[in-house]
């Protein structure tokens, strides 16, 4: 792994890409059009920010863990190099969120907010889902605020954003718990023990798979295929993680967040 690649893996790739390519999503099926990248850019750019400042954070737990597979940890990346990246991210957000609209800007600060907060101290504590229900219950609000004229999305599209928000953090650190527990870390997953985290994520997963369902009053075919698909690698979630599979768990749980999202798009697809 050299320094480029580092820097790319210390953004968390793939929770990155998940979250961006779901607003971008949400935006295109609610009539953005070519509006659509601007959402993209600016969410992306946040993804980023959240990413890299979370790795930087976590540098000196994630040495005493003997982390090899955090660059930062490893000093695979200089430290100084991903504060610099995290803070340059964040530049181009705000600019990007403000062209969607001070409301879309202001609510895409006040996820962004969320999600530093859990990265510097929420992720130790017993309310360690509550940012994550925050960050990304608001993440539909950004594209439907941005939109003209601006508004605030139905409450169910908002909750099952929420649900899904949680069970990725639940499917998250799964494979960490065990190292997790020995530093002292006091989230929620943490005191409730890899089991049952498994039993949380996978009803979290349901219960935002069936606000998709029944939100919107109507389900086209191609949105219950989706649904259908969303629904049966729910099930491999918890499936996978009690084999041992824990990253292929949390890589499902992406998974389900865009099928739900895509049932959505198919369906009644606008904000």
């Amino acid at each position: 792994m050299n320094r480029w690649s580092g820097l790319l893996r210390a953004c968390h790739p793939e929770p990155a890409l998940a979250v961006t390519l779901c607003a971008g999503l949400l935006a295109l099926t609610s009539g953005r059009g070519a509006g659509s990248l601007l959402v993209l850019a600016a969410v992306g750019s946040g993804q980023l920010f959240v990413g890299w400042s979370n790795d930087y954070l976590d540098r000196d737990r994630d040495r005493l863990a003997g982390r090899s597979d955090k660059p930062v940890a490893s000093r695979v990346v200089p430290a100084a190099s991903v504060r610099l990246a995290a803070l340059l991210a964040l530049a181009a957000c705000a600019p990007l969120s403000l062209l969607l609209g001070l409301a879309a800007a202001a609510t895409h600060a006040a996820a962004l907010v969320s999600a530093l907060v859990y990265n510097w101290r929420g992720k130790f504590a017993p309310w360690s889902p509550l940012p994550y229900a925050i960050s990304f219950g608001l993440l539909p609000a950004i594209v439907s605020l941005s939109l003209r004229p601006p508004h605030l999305p139905a409450a169910w599209v908002m909750l099952a954003g929420a649900c899904l928000g949680v069970g990725g953090h639940f499917a998250q650190v799964l494979a960490d718990i065990p190292e997790d527990r020995r530093q002292g870390s006091r989230g929620l997953p943490q005191l409730l023990g890899q089991r049952i985290s498994v039993s949380a994520c996978a009803a979290l997963l349901l219960a935002a798979t069936l606000l998709v369902t029944l939100g919107p009053g109507r389900l086209g075919g191609w949105g219950l295929v989706a649904l259908g698909a969303a629904t049966g690698v729910t099930i491999a979630v918890p499936v996978s993680a009690f084999a041992g599979r824990l990253k292929l768990a949390f890589r499902l749980t992406l998974l389900v967040a865009g099928l739900a999202v895509l049932s959505f798009a198919l369906g009644s697809g606008s904000l």
